[in-house]
């Protein structure tokens, strides 16, 4: 089981931690009665998702033996007009730097949304999920 909470600090700002205890502070924009000071609870939603993910496809780039110097993901969420808000469509685009084999790539990022992340299975079927991937060259 896992455990979290939130505590409001001022105005529409709020501290959250998870049983780790490292603290994710949210904010809503000024136009939403916030500061505009932190990201707010969809962005995290999108972050989390990309952690989940990457997390995934580095650790099975790594067991590859793949030579990534670098890894990106793109996030872009398509929100619904209505409230509640929630996201309609998500596209992640999965970039990957150094000499990474396109087909390894392409099977982490396999294997983390169809078997691995959590955070994908949570929001699949409630959301359209695709993706792209693209390797390109070290920057370093």
């Amino acid at each position: 089981m896992t455990n979290a909470q939130i505590t409001w600090v001022d105005d529409m700002q709020f501290v959250a931690r998870g049983d780790n205890n490292h603290a994710i502070v949210m904010d809503a924009s000024q136009g939403g009665g916030g500061y505009g000071s932190a990201s707010s609870p969809m962005e995290v939603v999108l972050m989390g998702l990309l952690g989940c993910t990457a997390m995934d496809a580095i650790s099975i780039l790594k067991k590859k033996r793949q030579p990534v110097q670098g890894f990106k993901i793109f996030a872009t969420g398509e929100r619904a007009t209505e409230h509640p808000r929630a996201y309609t469509a998500i596209h992640l685009e999965y970039v990957a730097y150094g000499a990474v084999d396109p087909a390894a790539l392409a099977r982490a990022i396999q294997l983390s949304e169809e078997k691995y992340c959590g955070a994908m299975a949570t929001v699949r079927g409630v959301t359209k999920l695709t993706s792209s991937y693209r390797v390109e060259p070290a920057t370093r």
